[in-house]
């Protein structure tokens, strides 16, 4: 009889576990957010891919102008133009974008409000904005079809494998002294032994400032290939 009894503890224990390992549990927040609309959206009728961009821990507050320092947000605000709708929010002070969830509250008001393709939601971010692509990417695999993490990283209690379907690019560079180059090395080691979509892009003798990476067209050229209903591609 304890015997059983025991067993049945352990049984629900780790049902727990489970549950936990696959549901985000952190608390839902409401952020205000940067919108960018390309260029023929009100000509068109048809969906438009979406891009959501995590900023850094510098630019947490209540004061959406302190995105356009650097990062996606700058280069709008330059006048450069894009295939996605493009949105910025803003994480509140005192926390972390992997500490709360952002996404939900977010993917509904935008959906809601605006003609997305649900089947291309794409993540990234920049230092605590890379933790948080790979975190959206952990809470919400079902939502997301790519994610690009810069300089970021990811709890190590999480199971990378779960996100091993949906394409990755990341990049650190090795000279990294505010996020240690293997924050993101791990990940990727990880993902590519339960055979992950990953794709690497290690930097050689750079440090932590690499938002010029959002100067590339490349890596927007690769978002747009990847789609949650087709076979996504390196």
């Amino acid at each position: 009889m304890k015997e059983n009894w025991i067993y049945f503890v352990l049984l629900f224990i780790g049902i727990n576990v489970y549950v936990y390992g696959q549901d985000n549990s952190n608390p839902k927040v409401k952020c205000d957010y940067l919108l960018y609309l390309p260029e023929d959206y009100s000509n068109k009728t048809d969906t438009f891919p979406l891009l959501i961009y995590l900023h850094g821990g510098l630019m947490r507050g209540d004061n959406l102008e302190k995105l356009k320092v650097y990062g996606l947000p700058k280069l709008i605000d330059s006048g450069n133009q894009y295939d996605f709708i493009i949105a910025s929010p803003q994480c509140p002070n005192d926390t972390y974008w992997s500490k709360i969830d952002w996404f939900d509250n977010l993917y509904q008001d935008l959906t809601g409000k605006y003609r997305i393709d649900k089947d291309r939601i794409y993540v990234t971010g920049i230092s605590m904005g890379g933790f948080g692509a790979w975190h959206a990417a952990m809470d919400y695999p079902d939502k997301i079809a790519a994610i690009i993490p810069l300089c970021g990283g990811c709890n190590d209690s999480l199971e990378i494998c779960r996100i091993n379907r949906i394409p990755v690019w990341t990049f650190h560079g090795t000279a990294d002294k505010s996020i240690d180059f293997n924050e993101t090395e791990r990940l990727v080691d990880k993902l590519k032994m339960c055979n992950g979509n990953v794709k690497f892009s290690r930097l050689d003798s750079s440090g932590h400032n690499i938002g010029c990476i959002y100067e590339h067209k490349e890596i927007y050229d690769w978002l747009l290939k990847q789609n949650k209903k087709l076979k996504n591609v390196l």
